[in-house]
């Protein structure tokens, strides 16, 4: 228990302590060659912003400081707006994303007693009810509007559990994984970064039948991976994002690398659908 709570403080510490801002790339496909366009700095705000999603073609969403706590932004990419979707005084949201078939939210919320669950908010008026009963959610994925693959805290470390939100009942995936969970585009496959051996590896979950196969090992101890539409993997890596296509490729190669002065930290990266933007965050 005491565990538990030491690293409830140290994740709230860490949010608390991080300056960090959403940027938003155009990604350019020429016949399958892939490569970054022109891109800004979309949160532009003092304090933690992290943790982007594709609402839709036309927003982001975000975890963003204000007022000391974070809430959850949405940013309208036509015209560079940004609204809040809830205010809660007595804790902060983090990793928001859209529920399938549905306009609400869910984000995990940190409330400041140390109180640590899953959520969804009411796309409206903001307003929550709880996901998720008993499990202290870290980072959520929707694999369909009854089905989160999560990773979820235990025992001091992250595990990646399958939850049936109709029958409320929860398996364990994996014991010792990181943070970056998506669907392979065109495929009922999820990846995720397990950190059962060293190097850490990329693997597929078939939530169809259970099986985890290795897709390749990480680059050192990074963890924040995305995919293009075409199915190839990307990581972010310092100031670089690399890409590995398992069809076409044995090993990484350079996708993009930002100048230095720029970025050092690279993290939380996205790209959205139809393949037309890269969202991610830096220091």
């Amino acid at each position: 228990m005491k565990k538990l709570l030491f690293f409830l403080f140290i994740t709230t510490i860490t949010f608390a302590q991080s300056n960090t801002e959403v940027y938003l790339y155009e990604i350019i496909n020429d016949n399958g060659n892939w490569s970054v366009g022109k891109g800004k700095n979309i949160s532009n705000n003092p304090g933690y912003d992290s943790q982007p999603h594709f609402y839709s073609s036309k927003s982001i969403v975000f975890s963003s400081t204000r007022n000391r706590q974070t809430d959850i932004a949405e940013y309208t990419i036509k015209n560079g707006k940004i609204k809040f979707i809830n205010s809660t005084p007595n804790g902060g949201e983090y990793s928001p994303q859209r529920i399938p078939n549905s306009k609400d939210i869910s984000a995990v919320r940190l409330d400041t007693d140390g109180l640590q669950r899953f959520y969804k908010y009411n796309y409206k008026s903001g307003k929550s009810t709880e996901i998720i009963a008993d499990l202290k959610v870290a980072y959520p994925f929707w694999y369909d509007k009854n089905t989160a693959i999560n990773v979820v805290i235990v025992d001091g470390g992250l595990d990646l559990i399958l939850s049936d939100i109709k029958s409320k009942k929860n398996t364990t995936i994996q014991k010792k994984v990181g943070r970056s969970i998506h669907q392979i585009p065109n495929t009922s496959l999820i990846s995720y970064i397990s950190k059962e051996n060293e190097p850490w590896e990329v693997k597929t979950f078939n939530p169809r039948n259970a099986e985890k196969v290795k897709i390749i090992e990480t680059v050192g101890k990074k963890e924040d991976i995305c995919w293009l539409p075409d199915g190839t993997l990307l990581m972010a890596v310092g100031n670089t994002l690399m890409k590995f296509n398992p069809v076409t490729d044995k090993d990484w190669k350079i996708f993009h690398t930002f100048p230095k002065n720029k970025f050092n930290n690279i993290s939380r990266i996205l790209v959205n659908k139809r393949g037309t933007y890269l969202a991610l965050v830096s220091d």
